[in-house]
């Protein structure tokens, strides 16, 4: 990637209209952070050693934890930083860093929602199937494409933002580099990336939300033909969790870079829920209906000693 710009450093000016607020927004947002990262790395861990949950729908429910520790890891730790007061300034491979790993992690998670509601379409459309087609091969390349696709969006996202030069003003109004607040201090005329990166990041979860959106529909159809109450329920339950997921991942989207009029702080209130909130959640939804990781989980806080031994 070709720097041809003069600024070697941006200054994060943080979250619009919260002067004062930098310690109880440390404390808060660090316990968002902590919280998150031990909820998920329970969750794998309660996934990795129970064989029961050996099979594809934990596997890319693991693969979501792994993106959902990283995911606030690109901005938490620098927006820490500077809420404990020290240095706001971020260097330029540092900006392009964020922006990057934002965007890979962000789009790898929304192409994998999408695997795991084919995953679940397979399992409940074609239950006598579902074994051969979703085999630890498939499985694999699933896996492995939500990863290289996601790497190609961010790249060209990236690319798009910071072949523009960056030569006068380098405050980013904003905790962490994205690329609407990055457009606005380009030495250029942004229209037409804006109108290209607007179609890109617009158009790659309309594709995956409406590939999810089908196999719902397909899903629903196959259970409402289930005869008895108790097939539908459970049916039902399993695919909740992951439906409740995908609202709380895609409303975010949606509102940050969707809107017409952005609004900044609208914007980092919403994306501060998108980084560690929404993460803190997932553990929580996928753990909470399921017996199944309950029960795992329960023999993984039993052998950490956090829980008293069940008589």
């Amino acid at each position: 990637m070709r720097n041809a710009s003069v600024v070697t450093e941006f200054i994060l000016l943080g979250i619009p209209h919260t002067e004062d607020l930098e310690t109880m927004l440390f404390v808060l947002f660090l316990s968002f952070y902590i919280f998150t990262l031990m909820g998920n790395l329970l969750i794998l861990l309660a996934i990795v050693s129970s064989a029961p949950l050996h099979t594809p729908m934990y596997f890319f429910l693991c693969k979501l934890s792994v993106c959902d520790m990283f995911f606030p890891s690109v901005s938490s730790p620098k927006m820490l930083f500077y809420l404990s007061g020290n240095s706001r300034a971020i260097s330029y491979a540092g900006c392009v860093s964020q922006l990057f790993f934002y965007h890979f992690l962000g789009c790898t998670e929304c192409f994998l929602y999408t695997v795991m509601a084919y995953d679940r379409f397979v399992a409940i459309c074609y239950p006598l199937r579902y074994t051969i087609i979703m085999s630890h091969r498939a499985c694999a390349i699933l896996a492995t494409g939500t990863s290289f696709f996601g790497c190609i969006q961010a790249t060209f996202l990236t690319t798009l933002t910071f072949q523009l030069p960056y030569c006068g003003p380098n405050e980013v109004d904003y905790f962490f580099c994205d690329i609407p607040v990055m457009l606005k201090l380009a030495c250029a005329d942004t229209s037409a990336l804006e109108m290209v990166g607007f179609i890109s990041v617009g158009l790659m979860p309309l594709s995956c939300f409406l590939l999810i959106l089908t196999s719902y529909s397909r899903i629903v159809c196959s259970i409402l033909q289930i005869r008895s109450a108790d097939g539908r329920k459970r049916a039902f339950s399993t695919c909740s969790a992951h439906l409740t997921a995908i609202l709380l991942f895609y409303m975010p989207v949606v509102l940050i870079y969707l809107r017409p009029t952005p609004s900044p702080w609208m914007d980092a209130t919403v994306q501060i829920l998108n980084n560690l909130v929404t993460p803190m959640l997932n553990p929580l939804i996928y753990s909470l209906r399921n017996k199944e990781v309950k029960s795992s989980l329960r023999k993984v806080l039993y052998q950490l000693d956090i829980l008293p031994e069940q008589r």
